[in-house]
């Protein structure tokens, strides 16, 4: 058993975090299923704290009995929050100790959780210290409207994307894979993927699901979550 909780950002961060969040493990500990969805996390875990880059496959995280786990999520494009200049590329399928990332100000923030047990306290610090980075944030402007126009059933060609916003399409390529760690066509299978798993099987089944959110037909569907979760999306909603 494990208790998960996530809740919107206040304020100036509602543009670039997704969302604050909390989980716990029960007695007998558990295992999560992490899968890919275009973010970078910064996580507080027991007595650290890591940045999570952009995952492209599925990985299986396992939670200790009794641990708590308390996060912020940067939105797909803005990782650069958190990463500073660092290109979201080089944290790809990793999770790294968030002193290498932001320096002295995640050192000061690993002393400040260390002396708080209440899980709200640990978000404030956490909501905090993305404030502060607010400051010297400087985000690529072509990116939300990029993941914005990705994240739909139909998506632009990327040619066609670029030349909407003013991009070569070589550039548009570079920003996106800077900003997000994925390719653009990465990126709209990940988002694809995360839209599906939103909305989930409901009355219509698989085939209604690939329909609604874009896949070309139900076996497209199917290959996609295995790649991207390790398993059939029948088991994937059943363990969820």
């Amino acid at each position: 058993m494990s208790r998960y909780r996530e809740r919107q950002p206040v304020g100036a961060l509602a543009g670039m975090i997704a969302c604050v969040w909390t989980h716990g493990a029960g007695e007998d500990g558990y295992v999560q299923r992490v899968v890919p969805d275009g973010c970078v996390d910064l996580i507080w875990m027991g007595n650290r704290l890591d940045v999570v880059g952009p995952d492209t496959t599925a990985r299986l995280a396992t939670m200790p009995p009794g641990s708590r786990i308390t996060g912020i999520r940067a939105k797909p494009g803005a990782a650069r929050l958190l990463l500073g200049h660092i290109p979201a590329t080089e944290l790809r399928d990793l999770q790294v100790d968030s002193t290498d990332v932001c320096g002295a100000s995640a050192q000061s923030v690993v002393e400040r959780l260390g002396e708080v047990e209440d899980q709200r306290e640990a978000e404030r610090i956490l909501e905090q210290f993305a404030f502060a980075r607010l400051a010297e944030y400087e985000p690529d402007r072509a990116l939300a409207p990029v993941v914005t126009a990705l994240d739909v059933p139909a998506p632009p060609s990327i040619p066609a994307l670029a030349d909407a916003i003013g991009l070569s399409e070589r550039q548009l390529r570079r920003r996106v894979t800077a900003a997000v760690g994925y390719s653009p066509q990465t990126l709209t299978g990940v988002l694809r993927f995360q839209r599906a798993t939103r909305l989930g099987l409901g009355r219509g089944g698989l085939a209604e699901l690939a329909h609604t959110v874009g896949y070309a037909d139900q076996a497209h569907l199917t290959r996609e979550f295995r790649r991207l979760t390790g398993v059939t999306p029948r088991h994937y909603f059943a363990a969820t």
